[in-house]
């Protein structure tokens, strides 16, 4: 029997990289959340986590539900939205092919319109490989990224959480499940981006909303949450409709999860968005 033994929220957001690159203007401006990141990979390493599968809002899907399942992750990285803060990153990943057709087939027999693509050309996009970079930086465990598809529902999503949960009780592997987006993402206009863009909110509204999410999840208050979950994603502008974050709940157990909540750096800006790393406890 397989084992969920961790689970996060994570940010992935192009500023980590430039918090580390020297002469930078944001040089160590993120080494919070970045040792918050770097602490979730200890952990997971520390609970032998075998295989991370990453709910990435950056590989966005126009059709259907999408899962990398190719046996090795291996590339060079450019971000097209933004060269400048991504370049050339490197990445050298073990897969879990067998995870990954599980979750395909869990899902497919609950409905959903999913594929797990073995394609060598395939690569990771940022929402998995900046995580990664921190977390699993030498490959030591397995990745499966799993698309968020911009055509879906909430409901759609669900199924999917909760398809990942089954096939990694039914797999022989300890499986660290990461919800790779923001919290709101309303971003700046482009004539707005500017050094402040780095260090605000776009939206007060949605700076306080993050807020209050993050006191009801210290609280344990998920029934709440999950209830203002739908309002919270196209209010607060959610990145790929918040699919990790529902597929996420979905694989804890939705609002029948009672675990703590660890807020492991400050919630923190970029670009306009509300960004945050946060252990959900899954050891009872």
């Amino acid at each position: 029997m397989g084992q969920l033994v961790l689970a996060a929220k994570v940010s992935h957001v192009p500023s980590l990289m430039l918090s580390e690159a020297e002469g930078s203007p944001l040089k160590s401006a993120r080494a919070g959340a970045v040792r918050a990141l770097r602490e979730l990979g200890r952990r997971a390493k520390d609970r032998r986590v075998s295989t991370f599968v990453v709910f990435d809002t950056h590989w966005l899907s126009n059709f259907g539900y999408h899962i990398n399942a190719n046996p090795h992750h291996q590339g060079s990285f450019t971000s097209h939205e933004a060269p400048q803060m991504i370049q050339d990153l490197r990445y050298d990943l073990p897969g879990d092919t067998a995870l990954a057709e599980a979750i395909a087939k869990e899902a497919g027999e609950a409905g959903l319109n999913v594929i797990a693509h073995k394609v060598a050309s395939l690569g990771l996009e940022y929402g998995t490989i900046v995580p990664m970079h921190y977390m699993n930086p030498d490959g030591w465990a397995k990745v499966v990224s799993v698309a968020s598809p911009l055509f879906t529902s909430l409901e759609e999503s669900r199924l999917l959480g909760e398809a990942t949960r089954r096939a990694i009780e039914r797999s022989g592997e300890r499986v660290a499940v990461l919800a790779s987006g923001s919290l709101s993402h309303r971003l700046w206009p482009n004539k707005q981006l500017g050094p402040e863009a780095w260090t605000s909110v776009a939206s007060e509204f949605n700076r306080q909303v993050d807020l209050r999410v993050l006191e009801l999840w210290q609280q344990r208050r998920y029934r709440e949450f999950i209830d203002m979950l739908p309002d919270y994603a196209v209010k607060c502008n959610g990145e790929g409709g918040m699919a990790d974050t529902i597929m996420l709940f979905a694989a804890l157990g939705w609002d029948g999860f009672h675990g703590a909540a660890e807020q492991l750096c400050d919630y923190f800006p970029s670009s306009g968005s509300g960004q945050v790393n946060v252990e959900f406890h899954v050891d009872g």
